[in-house]
């Protein structure tokens, strides 16, 4: 299950069992983009949905300049969880991470990156940005169920992502900004633009984002968040163009998805001669007894090679709801297997669609 992106900067192999595959590294974007996070919904999201507070910081990240913004010190105060906030400057600025940052499991329960609207995460094109992952010993083990535990609480907030890529990381496919299992996830306020992973293989996937194992099968939420906004900044998977999970919940409020690409073939299961992929330009959404909630969206110019061009959402077990309300879902392009345009999704699984505009 490996990609090769169509946009070039640095030529590398890597292996994987037998298979060694060229990657080709995504061009990076010079500056961030002025579009702003989200979409005027005008939806109101649930209490758990809302920003966290940061008054009191368990760490400050800069000392009032840009140069002090470092992506060690970044990956640092992610180790330590807590309250994480930056004091680069007043103008914008980016922080380019050499290795992901990742989430240890015993260092606190809470951990909140608080970008102030000023701070772009990037991983240069080379690696994936936020590692979380309640499952992973090197992270420490903090249960014996770690696939349905309560902690970490993570939270991403008044913050982007940019030129993550995780199409080299062998053991944990997908997310090629975030990767996340177990706790409880959010983001908020956040924009991801020009994100990467695997480009082929049927069960992976999540330009973006990929998720996991969230706790008593509560939603992750995304609020007031873009995902692309124009054809240069959109996201890349082999699935979920955006998002990619397996086992999910999701609550999506005020949120934009567009110029989010699935490049993968064959679909899941993967057709005769395939690698498999290509589902879900924006949304990729698999499991049994599945909740998808959108309101107050826009998802259009997501792209496809196999089904749905703008979600794919497939209950294994027939039972599921697709909440869709005060939203738009228009102009995404390719795919096949469309129960309504733009969404691959089994006939008998519930639809709750209400004051939405629904068009190929």
């Amino acid at each position: 299950m490996k990609h090769i992106f169509l946009a070039s900067a640095v030529l590398f192999l890597f292996a994987c069992g037998n298979d060694k595959t060229s990657v080709v590294y995504p061009q990076l974007i010079s500056e961030p983009d002025s579009i702003p996070a989200g979409y005027a919904g005008g939806c109101g999201v649930p209490t758990d949905a809302s920003l966290e507070d940061v008054s009191k910081p368990t760490t400050v990240v800069g000392t009032g300049t840009a140069e002090s913004c470092t992506g060690e010190a970044v990956i640092a105060a992610v180790s330590h969880g807590g309250v994480i906030t930056f004091n680069c400057g007043k103008d914008p600025v980016r922080i380019v991470l050499a290795t992901q940052a990742q989430v240890y499991n015993d260092s606190n329960p809470e951990v909140v990156i608080d970008g102030g609207g000023l701070v772009t995460l990037s991983g240069g094109g080379k690696n994936r940005i936020l590692y979380v992952n309640a499952c992973d010993k090197n992270l420490h083990w903090t249960t014996s169920h770690c696939d349905n535990q309560d902690l970490p609480h993570v939270t991403v907030q008044n913050i982007s992502f940019i030129d993550g890529n995780a199409s080299n990381d062998n053991a944990y496919d997908g997310g090629g900004a975030i990767w996340v299992r177990g706790g409880r996830f959010k983001m908020i306020n956040t924009r991801f633009f020009n994100n990467h992973c695997q480009s082929t293989g049927p069960d992976v996937g999540g330009g973006a984002v990929r998720a996991f194992s969230q706790y008593n099968n509560q939603p992750v939420y995304v609020v007031n968040s873009t995902f692309g906004g124009k054809d240069s900044l959109g996201n890349v998977g082999s699935n979920g163009g955006a998002l990619s999970s397996i086992g999910v919940n999701w609550g999506i409020y005020n949120s934009l998805f567009s110029y989010n690409k699935a490049i993968g073939n064959g679909g899941n299961p993967a057709k005769s001669g395939t690698p498999g992929g290509g589902s879900g330009g924006a949304i990729y959404n698999d499991g049994n007894s599945l909740s998808l909630h959108i309101c107050g969206s826009l998802i259009e110019h997501n792209e496809v090679n196999a089904y749905g061009s703008a979600i794919f959402f497939i209950a294994d077990d027939h039972v599921g709801t697709l909440h869709i309300e005060d939203s738009k879902i228009q102009s995404n392009t390719g795919g096949s297997w469309e129960l309504i345009p733009g969404v691959s999704m089994f006939d008998d699984t519930k639809q709750e669609i209400s004051n939405s505009t629904i068009t190929r």
